[in-house]
């Protein structure tokens, strides 16, 4: 089987993301102006790679960050599979202070193994494995596709990226990301080789995006 190479995003910036507002899976909000700009960024940089097909989950600012090569003709398909863990009854809400420790407290006994530890009326990182392992094999068995995009959610690129490489679950947050920041990995058809981590110099030219702490971490 000869090399494909995955190109995995994390989407562009949304107004939720600036405000500190936890989105998840249940919050389907659109890119702001930065997001759109990180996006269009992308787009400049990479609209050379001749991509086969992009997979993105069901969620909007997934799909609006890919928007421009999907314009170009490039098939797409959005995959329930690669959306954001659920973040439960906490979506939707302002991230306050005592929110902002409940977090960390849940980050923490990840970190410590626990990843089958639910978020409350959400989802484990192990229940988010579950149906990525779905996804990915409808997106790896296509020998035609070369070259894939992703386009998908910060939490959910973790532990993609961790399931790929084979690593621990409760080692994800090892996998820092930005909003539009890449991940690139060549898939030889028995291992992934990660090529770009975190890469952000797509945006060199745009403002740095700032976002609560938390937000950088899930």
């Amino acid at each position: 089987m000869s090399i494909k190479k995955i190109y995995i995003i994390r989407h562009g910036q949304t107004d939720f993301n600036l405000q500190g507002i936890v989105q998840g899976s249940g919050v389907d909000s659109s890119l702001n102006d930065l997001g759109r700009a990180q996006a269009l960024a992308f787009f400049e940089h990479y609209k050379g790679v001749p991509f086969d097909k992009i997979y993105t989950s069901k969620l909007k600012r997934t799909v609006e960050s890919v928007q421009h090569f999907i314009d170009l003709g490039v098939p797409s398909e959005a995959l329930i599979g690669l959306n954001e863990i659920s973040w439960g009854s906490k979506e939707g809400q302002k991230i306050t202070e005592e929110e902002d420790a409940y977090y960390h407290w849940m980050l923490q006994q990840w970190q410590l193994g626990n990843t089958s530890l639910r978020i409350e009326g959400g989802e484990s990182p192990e229940d988010v494995v579950v149906r990525q392992k779905i996804a990915l094999e409808h997106i790896l068995t296509n020998e035609s596709e070369k070259n894939i995009l992703i386009c998908m959610h910060g939490r959910a690129l973790r532990i993609l990226v961790t399931l790929l490489l084979n690593y621990p679950l409760k080692s994800m947050d090892m996998f820092e990301h930005r909003n539009l920041c890449l991940y690139q990995l060549d898939f030889t058809g028995s291992m992934f080789v990660i090529k770009k981590h975190n890469d952000v110099s797509h945006l060199d030219t745009l403002t740095v995006d700032k976002q609560p702490s938390l937000l950088k971490t899930v």
